[in-house]
């Protein structure tokens, strides 16, 4: 059996060089951070949008939010509040912030594809979406193969 006391007396520090690299200089980790951060923006922009059409301080109809249909209110409060959670966990780079960020993202494709009558069906909102899905992928994936192992 090994004794601990004795193994640890066996360890030892190595010295520490001026002017060499302080740690290892993680990029990808960085540029996920970075694009995080600027996700955290564009949902806190998002949610901001959605609430401002709850509160009636724009309508992008001709009625007031009160008088567009249930399934339009829903994905509207929705989002207003999946959004702001989302800018909250992806500025502080949380694992929950892009977990919440994916829902909201996946959500907003799939309410364009599968419900075009809420918001209109605009291919071009399911294409940004998809590639910054992809984009997150890549950065998330890139960042992990430069962790140790």
């Amino acid at each position: 059996m090994i004794d601990p006391v004795v193994t640890r007396q066996k360890q030892t520090l190595d010295p520490v060089h001026a002017g060499e690299e302080e740690g290892r200089v993680e990029r990808w980790a960085s540029r996920l951070v970075l694009f995080l951060r600027v996700m955290a923006a564009v949902s806190l922009v998002k949610g901001l949008y959605h609430w401002a059409i709850v509160c009636g301080f724009h309508s992008p109809w001709d009625v007031p939010f009160e008088d567009v249909t249930t399934p339009v209110q829903s994905a509207t409060v929705f989002f207003g509040v999946i959004d702001l959670v989302a800018a909250v966990g992806l500025w502080l780079a949380a694992p929950w912030g892009a977990v919440v960020w994916l829902t909201s993202v996946i959500s907003m494709v799939a309410v364009e594809v599968l419900f075009p009558q809420i918001y209109g069906g605009r291919v071009w909102v399911v294409a940004v979406d998809m590639v910054l899905i992809f984009i997150y992928l890549w950065l998330a994936l890139m960042s992990a193969r430069e962790q140790p192992q």
